[in-house]
């Protein structure tokens, strides 16, 4: 069968198939799709892939996706400065956005620190958490992590080296209502709310 399919289509299929939770049934059914689509809609969709690689880029102060430098969040003069949270990663800084009950700052880490694995920390933006917070604005640090092992352990390394060098910087993190090994991106709108109102220092 794999020999009938013609090659644009099989070349297609192979690429789809390298999608998260997609296999090589579910890319051949999206392939069909794109088919049976009108000519101008699936070259619209392939000029939408092309231009996002060509005109998405992180912004310089959060590390998030954006089309502008700085980001619509960043340059947003009536967000307080004074307030950080700190996500692994940019679709947990749009679930918290979501919610629309924080008006504070973000910074994205880049992920987070896995002891199995033994990722190093310079896999992460701590550079650039360092810098943002020498400008002097940051008040508060929210870490918004998460409640899995490898989010306890990142928090447990960057208040460490945020409280080392900036000992004025309160340290906070989410209140404990969050499900233990719970990701911040997977979490609802109300339990995340109550957890970044209710937050802890550390």
């Amino acid at each position: 069968m794999h020999g009938l399919t013609p090659e644009p289509l099989r070349a297609l299929v192979d690429q789809l198939a390298h999608l998260p939770g997609i296999g090589p049934k579910s890319a051949m059914r999206i392939a069909m799709t794109f088919l049976k689509w009108p000519v101008d809609q699936t070259r619209r969709l392939g000029k939408s892939i092309h231009d996002l690689r060509d005109d998405l880029h992180l912004c310089s102060r959060c590390g998030g996706f954006t089309s502008a430098d700085p980001c619509e969040v960043c340059a947003d003069g009536g967000r307080a400065r004074d307030v950080l949270c700190l996500v692994a990663e940019w679709d947990s800084l749009l679930t918290i956005e979501s919610g629309a009950f924080y008006n504070g700052q973000y910074m994205i880490l880049g992920g987070l620190l896995d002891p199995m694995e033994q990722r190093p920390s310079d896999t992460l933006e701590i550079g650039r958490l360092m810098d943002r917070l020498a400008e002097g604005e940051v008040r508060e640090l929210i870490l918004a992590l998460g409640a899995t092992m490898e989010a306890e352990n990142t928090a447990s390394f960057v208040r460490n080296a945020v409280s080392r060098r900036f000992p004025h910087v309160r340290v906070s993190r989410l209140a404990q209502g969050i499900p233990l090994g719970a990701e911040v991106k997977y979490m609802d709108r109300e339990t995340l709310r109550q957890s970044l109102q209710y937050r802890q220092g550390l």
